[in-house]
């Protein structure tokens, strides 16, 4: 990033330090005076996060206030940190009782977020960083999305993406996939053998909020030498029990 665009970025942000429950619209002089800036330059750029939706501007007064936008922003960072903060026990418990890799995953746009991680003691392990974006045909937590989100969505991401092999054992044909996701809708939970990382495996059960909605996905992964077949029984039986677990603590009533 150029240094001109990280000096708009920054007074983007100190113009957004301005509004707070004491203040929570002002007018463009205001705003000029508080970052130290022109009144028209001040202007210009609250303009443009007006029309971004950064700011709302109202039509009689013309002072501005924080836009939808930023809601939005606001309204997934507190849907995170509360689903973060739920799940983390569950997931301490899982880990010492598996001694595997478990991870949190949520749905952004086509692809899966990684929000929490904790990492196996065991010195063979799989690693990845929290954050990471992945695609969701690929791996036990992209594929549990897939399978319980509403059909009209799903098959809308699906006529998008391109089922780009990551490894030798990627699902490259959309009808094997759909199979492979009415499967995991039957049982409940999904697994995955070398998709993504080809010494990986997995298991993964969803997530639900209060309204019945898929909010997350819960996994449990390791090497595959250690996901025996008894283990991916066991695993399976007790991603879907933490899973509920999580799910019933953020409001969900199972039906």
């Amino acid at each position: 990033m150029t240094t001109d665009k990280i000096q708009i970025l920054q007074r983007v942000i100190d113009i957004l330090d301005c509004f707070t429950l004491e203040r929570p619209a002002l007018g463009v002089r205001e705003v000029a005076r508080m970052v130290d800036l022109s009144s028209s330059t001040a202007g210009r750029l609250m303009s443009a996060m007006r029309d971004l939706r950064i700011l709302s501007q109202d039509p009689v007064t013309k002072t501005y206030s924080i836009g939808s936008r930023v809601l939005t922003w606001a309204g997934i960072y507190t849907a995170t940190s509360d689903l973060r903060a739920v799940s983390l026990p569950i997931m301490v418990n899982l880990l010492e009782r598996t001694r595997e890799t478990i991870s949190l995953y949520v749905l952004e746009g086509r692809e899966r977020v990684c929000i929490e991680r904790l990492e196996s003691p065991e010195p063979v392990r799989i690693t990845a960083r929290v954050g990471r974006r992945i695609p969701l045909y690929a791996g036990s937590a992209g594929k549990c999305m897939l399978a319980f989100m509403p059909e009209a969505k799903r098959e809308e991401i699906l006529s998008k993406i391109v089922l780009t092999p990551l490894t030798a054992n990627t699902i490259r044909d959309k009808d094997v996939l759909r199979a492979d996701l009415e499967k995991i809708r039957k049982e409940g939970c999904a697994a995955s053998f070398g998709e993504w990382i080809m010494e990986a495996s997995g298991v993964a059960a969803p997530i639900y909020n209060e309204y019945g909605s898929l909010v997350a996905a819960l996994t449990i992964s390791g090497p595959g030498q250690r996901f025996t077949d008894e283990k991916i029984q066991e695993y399976k039986s007790l991603v879907k029990e933490k899973a509920l677990d999580i799910s019933m603590k953020l409001g969900y009533t199972p039906r």
